[in-house]
This record gives structure tokens, C-alpha cells and sequence, in this order.
């Protein structure tokens, strides 16, 4: 691996060790501070509405005229009514109950000792994420409710967004007499990264959120321990016994609802005893939403035959995470082969079932992999905010501590304490 520049070592150890100091700060802080604190930096999100959408507009145009995909915008974008929303998320992140001090258990030992194993503050957190604005505050957020700093490292492509978001929450937390570098923002090119990832012992964890080659390559070049957050090929199976109504509510809301995000749907399976009645409707409705699909044999003899445009699937298209307007399409002979299909190309995010029957869905939830499981609900619905976190830092497809939508308690680790009254070890 080739040297990294000294001087983005330097500029992330600088800022790393007054993210340090920070979090030191951050750990004392009762939890009536730190709602108070969260109320004043939406307050200041809010005020600063027009400066942050300003911003926003010369990231837009930049990627707009560098090609950058329509799904790559929408998640770049803010306009007010979203900069309200990440605004309303730090508020209800206040609205949760504080981790720190958390008793996990506890116990009185024989000899009298008095143990409890409590959650504490990580430290100083490092994010690497790519044109998602929204995550800047999310992190922000978690990371004061939890008692971490954060050092921040965003795409390029929302430079300017992040700028100004950053200017905000570090001028509001100055007002009110808290430490500005609880939220630090890292620029510059890709050496400043691989300086975060390697800055071990300034730096206690990295989490990545963005695609797949970002989190590889964090995952890969990190010494800072790493809490991966994963690609989303998430799937949705029509089983036998479905309500062909609500299937058709639930997979057109998992593909079209927001198209560009991690949870969002990217493989229909549907079994054949109900192919011919649910897949004229529902692949005409999802065509009619924009949605290029992508068949094997069977959907696409039904595409034809209700006049619905559609491309042969490949290995690769079942394989891929879309994050825009497509789709691929398979009919499966059973539940068996639906839940291979999905052990074969799944990512462990987030899979669905659409079924009346108990028993299938049992099965589901019981042999499919994945960080979240749905029976009868949409693939959209994994989501921190949604499973009433507050804002998220990530969904997490690792089978660690964290897994799945990763709020607060994941933002924590634990310490023993052990209290006595003179005991020694014989």
C-alpha cells in the first residue's frame, strides 16, 4: 500500500484528538443537556433553512452536469421540507431514552462484591458515507446522545451541503457552550480517508454507509475497528397462500416508493401457483411506475402477454443492487427454491414474504439470513426511524453486536463496575 500523504495524517490526528477532548466533554453530560442540546441544533437547522438548500443547489448542479444518476440526486437532495425532517429527526432522538449508564446486568457475588456491566460512550466515532447529507446530521445526533464525537468524511459529490450543515450544528453547539469538535467535518481527497481508517488509538471505530466499493474498501484497508453496513439486494416472495392485493400493495411500495435507497426491494419471487393471476398486475402497474424489468422465462411470457415491456434477466441482474427504477422478476416452483434464490444472492439487509400461510412464514423468519425479516409488510419499513429509533447511523448486515437498523445502544460499548468493601482474592 502506498504512503499516505503526512500531511492528511496530520490534519486527521489534529482533529482527532480534539474530537477526543470533546468526547470526554460529551461523556459527563447529563441526559437533560444533551436533549436540550439536540432541541437547539434542529432549532438551528430549522433557522438556517435557505443557507442549507442553497448549498445543496451547487451540489446539485455540479452532479447534474457531471451525469451523476437520477437516484444518485434524489439522495443528495435537500430542499426545505427534508431539511425539516432531519431537523424533526434530531428532535426525536431527544425524545429517546439515554443509553450511557445503562445497567445491561448485574449481580451481588457470594463474597459480597456488587457487579453491574453498564453502557458507555464509544469514544470518537469516524464516518465514511457517500452523497447522503441527511446522515451528516443523523450522525451528529446519535453521536451527542450517545456521548461520541464524530469525525465526519462525506462524498465529494455533497461537499458543499455537508459544509454548511457541519457550519450549523458546529456554530449551535459553540451557543450553547458545548464543544464545537463533537461534530468535525474531514475534506479532501482519498489519502484524508485512509488516514481516518489507520488513525488506531485516536480513532475507536469507523462505520461506513454507502455502496459496495465504499464499504469494501473500508472494510479491507481499516486498522480502526469496523462495524459494516451493507448493500441492500433485498427481495420480496409472493408465496401460494399471499393475498394477491396486498402483495401487490406491498411490492410495488418496496420497488417504487423510494427507489434509491438501501431498502428498497430489487427482486420479486413469486411462486407459480399464483404467477399467472398476480404477474399481469403487478408488472404492469410496477412498468407503469417507471420500472425497467428484468424476467427469466416465465414473468417474461407474462409480460408479453399483457403487453408489458421487459429485458431477460441475467445472473448479474439478480445479483444487483439497482438503487433506481428496475427490477428483476423470477417465478419460483416453492418456497424451497424461493429461499435458496435469496441465499444465493442476497445481502443479508432485508427480506420479505408475502403469505397467509403460518407455517410459511415461519419458515421464513426462521431459515432466511438476513438482518430483518418481513411477513406481510414492506421492505421499506427497515428503517431506524421507522422501527422507532429516532435517526439512524446505519443498517448494520454484520452478525456482531450490531445488526440491522443501528441507533443509540449501538453507538455504545460496556464497562464492568465492580464495587466492594475490602474484599481480597484468596
Amino acid at each position: 500500500m502506498a504512503e499516505i500523504d503526512p500531511a492528511a495524517v496530520a490534519q486527521v490526528a489534529t482533529a482527532a484528538r480534539a474530537a477526543r477532548g470533546a468526547s470526554r466533554r460529551l461523556a459527563l453530560l447529563t441526559r437533560a443537556d444533551k436533549d436540550a442540546a439536540l432541541t437547539g441544533l434542529a432549532d438551528a437547522l430549522d433557522a438556517a433553512t435557505d443557507r442549507i438548500v442553497a448549498a445543496n443547489a451547487q451540489d446539485l448542479e455540479r452532479g447534474r452536469e457531471s451525469g451523476m444518476a437520477q437516484g444518485l440526486l434524489d439522495r443528495l437532495a435537500l430542499d426545505p421540507a427534508r431539511v425539516a425532517a432531519v431537523a424533526r429527526a434530531l428532535r426525536d432522538v431527544a425524545a429517546l431514552p439515554d443509553p450511557v449508564g445503562e445497567v445491561v446486568r448485574g449481580s451481588t457475588l457470594a463474597n459480597g462484591l456488587q457487579i453491574r456491566q453498564v453502557r458507555v460512550p464509544m469514544g470518537v466515532v469516524g464516518m465514511v458515507y457517500e452523497a447522503r447529507p441527511n446522515v451528516t446530521v443523523d450522525a451528529a445526533g446519535l453521536g451527542l446522545k450517545s456521548g461520541n464525537a464524530v469525525i465526519l468524511r462525506g462524498g465529494s459529490a455533497a461537499e458543499a451541503t455537508n459544509r454548511a450543515l457541519v457550519d450549523v450544528l458546529r456554530e449551535a453547539l459553540a451557543a450553547q457552550g458545548l464543544p464545537a469538535d463533537a461534530v468535525t467535518l474531514l475534506e479532501g481527497g482519498r489519502d484524508v480517508v485512509r488516514a481516518l481508517l489507520t488513525a488506531r488509538g485516536l480513532v475507536d471505530l469507523i462505520i461506513p454507509r454507502g455502496g459496495a466499493g465504499l464499504i469494501q474498501t473500508v472494510v479491507t484497508e481499516s486498522t480502526v475497528p469496523v462495524i459494516e453496513t451493507g448493500v441492500g439486494n433485498c427481495h420480496v416472495y409472493v408465496d401460494a397462500a399471499a393475498d394477491l392485493d396486498e402483495a401487490l400493495a406491498i411490492v410495488v411500495n418496496s420497488k417504487v416508493h423510494r427507489p434509491s435507497v438501501c431498502n428498497a426491494a430489487e427482486s420479486l419471487l413469486v411462486h407459480e401457483a399464483v404467477a399467472a393471476d398476480f404477474l399481469p398486475k403487478v408488472l404492469a402497474e410496477l412498468s407503469g411506475a417507471g420500472v425497467v424489468l428484468h424476467t427469466d422465462d416465465t414473468a417474461g411470457a407474462a409480460a408479453e402477454g399483457a403487453g408489458v415491456p421487459h429485458e431477460r434477466a441475467t445472473d448479474e441482474d439478480w445479483a444487483t443492487e439497482y438503487l433506481a427504477l428496475e427490477m428483476s422478476v423470477r417465478v419460483v416452483p416453492d418456497l424451497d427454491t424461493a429461499m435458496e434464490h435469496i441465499r444465493t444472492y442476497g445481502s443479508g439487509h432485508t427480506e420479505a414474504i408475502v403469505t397467509e400461510d403460518r407455517a410459511a412464514a415461519r419458515r421464513f423468519t426462521s431459515e432466511v439470513d438476513a438482518a430483518v425479516v418481513m411477513v406481510n409488510a414492506s421492505t421499506r419499513f427497515t428503517d431506524g426511524g421507522e422501527f422507532g429509533f429516532g435517526a439512524e447511523i446505519g443498517i448494520s448486515t454484520q452478525k456482531l453486536h450490531a445488526r440491522g437498523p443501528m441507533a443509540l445502544p449501538e453507538l455504545t460499548t460496556t464497562k464492568w463496575v465492580v464495587e466492594g468493601d475490602g474484599q481480597v482474592r484468596g
